[in-house]
């Protein structure tokens, strides 16, 4: 007898909420650009696409999980680190905060494998009492990472080796970034790992949990699954 294939783990992926159009269709829709899911699967695990929910949700879901995927999105809202709005603070969307929050500290008190993307590092570091830059471009040097709409800044940066993830990438990388806010304060137990040329943090890790990593830059938007990768096999190890 054939032995059953080994069991793929379930990921799940936060997802958008935008007024979307296909076909004939124009309407709100739950949605996430594509490279996030090819290069999960890519990778091995199998992408679940988590759209908003309500808040009494989230143990539910996490206890389905092996692994989650906080995605890139808008800018959280300041309050949620204790400030008032920066004059060139962009929209939010405090139900996304609100719901992400909970998967976030669900995912944390079962110790779940987490990877936040841009938007999902930041939102790590606020849960974790840390807190933002609201506006990158007036710092010197900011435009290099988001410097047009709708397209991603090359970033150089300069990982410490012996942390996650420049363990798996090497001293320094290019990355595509697109961001206007940073973290400013650490949050409780993260370690800031990775830093652009204007020292800008882009990356933070907890090395006492089985996995919590953020990066500030879009891997998925670099085609490059060695990190959707070293989640999978945190999530599999399970």
């Amino acid at each position: 007898m054939h032995s059953p294939p080994a069991r793929r783990p379930l990921i799940g992926l936060t997802a958008y909420r935008e007024h979307a159009s296909w076909g004939v269709w124009h309407t709100q829709a739950a949605l996430l650009p594509h490279n996030y899911v090819d290069l999960l699967t890519q990778a091995g695990g199998v992408p679940v696409l988590l759209p908003l929910s309500e808040d009494d949700a989230a143990a539910s879901i996490v206890a389905a999980l092996d692994g989650l995927v906080l995605t890139g999105g808008p800018d959280i809202e300041p309050v949620r680190y204790g400030a008032a709005p920066d004059p060139y603070a962009e929209r939010f969307q405090s139900d996304r905060d609100t719901w992400e929050f909970a998967l976030l500290a669900e995912a944390l008190r079962v110790d779940l494998p987490v990877f936040g993307i841009c938007r999902g590092m930041q939102l790590i570091n606020v849960h974790c009492g840390g807190t933002l830059v609201q506006h990158l471009p007036e710092l010197a040097g900011g435009q290099r990472h988001r410097p047009a709409p709708g397209v991603f800044g090359t970033v150089r940066v300069r990982l410490d080796t012996a942390a996650m993830p420049g363990s798996l990438l090497g001293p320094t990388v290019d990355v595509p970034c697109y961001h206007h806010q940073a973290i400013d304060l650490l949050g409780d137990g993260l370690k800031a790992t990775a830093w652009a040329l204007d020292e800008t943090v882009e990356a933070v890790w907890n090395p006492d949990r089985r996995f919590l990593l953020g990066v500030q830059w879009h891997p998925e938007a670099r085609d490059d699954p060695a990190l959707f990768a070293a989640l999978v096999r945190a999530a599999s190890a399970g």
